[in-house]
């Protein structure tokens, strides 16, 4: 069995070691230095955050990684794709937008945005998937797909449809044009629990798609019919009435995920940060941000994004549980697996199980300090 180096640092610093020198040790020696850049158009891969949402990447972290890839004769710029959903980062005006108000200008990061699916999110390209049992083909944002090399800066923390969200979900569902998008959650179909919804409306204001309504009784009800499934509902609720899709739709759509991942890094040199920081149970495309439930652990890099996340999982499950969060509200016992716990219709394993079936790394893997 192949057996992947994922290399770590922790947030402990000293006048000589700050922060970033900390990043940059990290970085080289985990193979960032060793990647062929030179005159390459370079694409940083990140979430700038939903503006409300304090968990996202700080931008001052973006700054070694832009700097280095300068260092190796590159040309690094930062990209997301545009998101399915109503809010501050549906089409690239409001997205670039929400991206400066985050902190994203070239002052903090050294680098300039390009939005990868075009003003509207119809920008991309076909890219073939290899092996591939869900698509033959991938609808990767253009930016993305014809840049020179890939590096993914990924938040890792809980999702709500897969699980968590690391460098596979970052890349996967990230890089996906609108039509991308639309094919990953396709699978996924919310319900809503008539016995715990009161009525308030916060789903019917936030589904873009206008699938969910409120009924003559003044409870909610979705319209599969119109429902993409990006599942903003079942984030926005505040009573636990709407619910993701079970486990079943939770592994398609990882496994589709897995698939647009090997369509963004086939060919071309590609390399992974995780940012095992303010871990909230949530992802970061919401306007808000619940509290973290492990204290911060850490910054993760390797070239295997499948180890890199199998290791950021691990760590997360071994760290003590934070009290007060929703870990607790959901009865957690104190050890065990987190993300299923918070999440238990996810099921984000079968994601990186098919990731190892489609070559793109090992979950198994060695655990370096630096």
């Amino acid at each position: 069995m192949k057996v992947s180096k994922v290399y770590w640092t922790d947030l402990r610093t000293t006048p000589d070691t700050p922060m970033p020198v900390k990043l940059d040790r990290l970085l080289r020696a985990a193979g960032l230095a060793d990647l062929e850049l030179r005159k390459k158009l370079v694409a940083l891969k990140i979430h700038f955050g939903e503006p409300g949402n304090l968990s996202y990447i700080r931008p001052p972290y973006v700054a070694p990684v832009a700097r280095l890839v300068r260092e190796l004769g590159g040309r690094p710029f930062l990209t997301d794709s545009n998101t399915l959903y109503s809010g501050r980062r549906h089409d690239a005006y409001d997205h670039i937008r929400a991206a400066l108000e985050n902190g994203f200008s070239r002052d903090a990061t050294g680098c300039d945005i390009l939005i990868a699916d075009g003003l509207r999110g119809n920008d991309f390209v076909l890219l073939p998937v290899e092996g591939g049992k869900h698509c033959s083909a991938a609808m990767i944002g253009s930016a993305v797909a014809e840049a020179d090399a890939v590096i993914s800066l990924n938040h890792f923390k809980g999702h709500e449809l897969t699980g968590f969200g690391g460098a596979v979900k970052n890349l996967g569902m990230g890089c996906a044009s609108r039509a991308g998008k639309l094919f990953l959650h396709e699978v996924s179909h919310p319900s809503i629990i008539q016995a715990d919804c009161t009525g308030c409306g916060s789903c019917v204001e936030n589904c873009a798609a206008g699938a969910v309504t409120l009924n003559p009784e003044g409870k909610a009800v979705i319209d599969h019919k119109l429902c993409t499934g990006c599942c903003q509902c079942v984030a926005v609720c505040g009573f636990g009435a709407a619910r993701a899709s079970e486990g079943s739709a939770s592994a398609v759509c990882g496994r589709r995920i897995a698939e647009y991942t090997a369509a963004v890094v086939r060919g071309k040199p590609c390399f992974h940060v995780n940012f095992v920081m303010n871990v909230s149970p949530n992802c970061d495309c919401w306007g808000h941000n619940d509290a973290p439930i492990v204290a911060d652990i850490g910054i993760f890099a390797s070239p295997d994004p499948v180890a890199l996340d199998q290791a950021c999982v691990d760590a997360v499950n071994a760290a003590p549980a934070i009290g007060g969060t929703v870990l607790m509200d959901k009865d957690y016992g104190g050890s065990g697996e987190k993300f299923g716990h918070i999440h238990p219709d996810t099921d984000w394993s079968a994601t990186l199980d098919h990731c190892e079936l489609l070559d793109l790394g090992s979950r198994a893997y060695d655990l370096v300090k630096v």
